[in-house]
């Protein structure tokens, strides 16, 4: 597996809020990709996003809080093909697969 990471998610609170704080508080720029759903900051290397809690968690199959840190990080491949290579390196490294890969609007 490529050392590297494609995107950390927050999991945020209050999405509007949130975003004033990275585009207003900062300076930042939220890339074109963003929606009134989810906020992305493209960085060097890697793209922040800022999502609502409770969607995270849903889409993570878990339940805010409930041990959920209201992060993800997500390891983008370059072709499908090399998904479930990437899934069965990482399980059997230890880590707990929460969900299958699959294909995301981005």
């Amino acid at each position: 597996m490529e050392q590297r990471l494609s995107l950390i998610t927050l999991g945020v609170a209050d999405l509007a809020r949130a975003r004033r704080f990275y585009e207003q508080g900062l300076g930042w720029k939220a890339s074109a990709a963003s929606s009134a759903e989810v906020v992305f900051f493209q960085l060097p290397g890697i793209v922040l996003a800022l999502f609502p809690l409770g969607a995270l968690a849903a889409d993570a199959k878990l339940s805010p809080g409930a041990g959920f840190g209201g992060f993800t990080l997500a390891y983008n491949v370059r072709e499908r093909a090399d998904v479930d290579a990437v899934l069965v390196e990482a399980d059997r490294a230890g880590a707990k697969i929460l969900k299958p890969g699959t294909e995301a609007f981005w």
